[in-house]
């Protein structure tokens, strides 16, 4: 289980993500990277209802962004009002990593699936494509944002930045905003938990089949449709959320 810490943290200090991409499009190389940043990002104070989101979800060979490499990507574009099933899009990708037998285990991609996978590069220009313009959505931010970044920082020399809203962290602030007492240590309680497939029951969400990037993506977005609908506003800034 993953535990979050306070968010009085250094990231808690807001990033002026308007100007961080005004400056990547001035400094970036690569022609898809530009057009990325080109597309531009909501203003902080953007109400939730009004900004086009995209769930995106990866399977990896590990959790280490600079040893392990991702095997499948999963996006579902969406906004409060609805999900955009039509424009989802699932992709296995080959690893410049081994995959381990344990990574096969939990996400089901075998070697066989990659030996014919393309490389990232191969979809990278469909993927910029689709995150354009909107907000990331996550659950966990420690996967896509680091996996990502790194990737391209092997293969372009040059990494990626952006905003994403984490629903792990939205649970973490109302079930891990206070520490459990002694009491409750010595007695074996246990915090509740933040991963998926928890903080869905928790808004009698349908159970999805865990661990394919595609299924986490669409669970990812309608947990945050039902995390605002439950705890927030659709008139809620961006910035709120958003890190």
């Amino acid at each position: 289980m993953f535990y979050l810490g306070s968010r009085k943290s250094s990231e808690s200090v807001p990033v002026d993500w308007q100007a961080v991409y005004r400056q990547r499009m001035l400094d970036t190389q690569d022609e898809r990277l530009k057009a990325f940043y080109a597309a531009g990002v909501v203003s902080p104070d953007t109400p939730l209802k009004a900004v086009p989101m995209v769930a995106l979800d990866f399977e990896t060979t590990g959790f280490d962004p600079q040893r392990d490499g991702i095997v499948s990507i999963g996006l579902v574009p969406f906004d409060l009002q609805r999900i955009h099933c039509k424009g989802a899009r699932h992709w296995i990708v080959r690893p410049r990593t081994v995959l381990p037998q344990e990574s096969v285990v939990v996400h089901g991609i075998t070697h066989s699936d990659i030996q014919s996978a393309p490389d990232l590069m191969r979809i990278l220009e469909y993927l910029l494509k689709a995150l354009a313009g909107r907000v990331v959505v996550v659950h966990f931010r420690s996967i896509e944002r680091p996996f990502l970044n790194a990737a391209l920082e092997k293969r372009l020399h040059e990494g990626i930045l952006f905003p994403v809203i984490d629903t792990m962290e939205l649970e973490a602030r109302v079930h891990r905003a206070k520490p459990l007492s002694f009491w409750q240590r010595l007695k074996g309680v246990e915090p509740p938990s933040i991963r998926l497939v928890d903080s869905r029951q928790r808004y009698h969400l349908p159970y999805y089949r865990q661990h394919h990037a595609l299924t986490d993506a669409m669970a990812t977005a309608e947990l945050l449709m039902a995390q605002i609908s439950y705890r927030f506003s659709p008139d809620t800034p961006v910035s709120e959320l958003w890190k």
